[in-house]
């Protein structure tokens, strides 16, 4: 089984989200968080975080991508109970059995987006299309014989979903028309 977990290839998410995440922290996409935004009215770090933010379920915090990894089915289920407690802390769920069902949802989710290998990265992009919000991911690999280094020195892009295929991760905090 895999999962996914934050990872910090440099301080940029420090700059870039007001709460980031702390490194290795579980992760799941997180687009809930935004469900009783207007998202017109986003600005700064939380318009960063809507347009490409994993969820870290530990610091409640962002993390610009998430990295595959190996887990247990001890690891999920604790996965899934810090979740429901934070949807029931932070979130406003009504209980710990409603919130459990939402984070069985979100886990399974992110569980989804772990078909690549072990080590892989994945960053996220989010938009509103027709007052829905869309998702698409990009996985990035360490290219042949690397390890982690510098940020994106050492990447490979592996097209996933990318509906306009121009994510760019430095323009993710940036206002339209800007």
């Amino acid at each position: 089984m895999k999962l996914l977990r934050t990872i910090a290839l440099d301080p940029s998410d420090t700059f870039v989200f007001d709460v980031p995440a702390e490194p290795g922290e579980w992760a799941v996409s997180g687009a809930f968080r935004f469900l009783d935004r207007d998202l017109a009215q986003l600005h700064g770090k939380d318009r960063a975080a809507f347009r490409g933010g994993f969820l870290g379920v530990q610091s409640w915090g962002w993390s610009t991508l998430a990295q595959i990894v190996p887990a247990t089915e001890d690891d999920r289920r604790a996965l899934v109970e810090l979740l429901a407690r934070r949807l029931v802390e932070r979130f406003g769920a009504p209980d710990l059995s409603t919130a459990s069902m939402a984070a069985e949802e979100e886990v399974a989710f992110a569980q989804s987006l772990c078909a690549r290998p072990v080590s892989v990265l994945i960053a996220v992009h989010r938009s509103m299309i027709d007052g829905e919000v869309r998702e698409s991911f990009r996985s990035l690999r360490l290219r042949e014989g690397q390890g982690h280094g510098k940020a994106f020195s050492f990447m490979e892009l592996e097209d996933d979903s990318d509906p306009d295929g121009n994510l760019n991760l430095a323009d993710m905090s940036k206002e339209p028309g800007r």
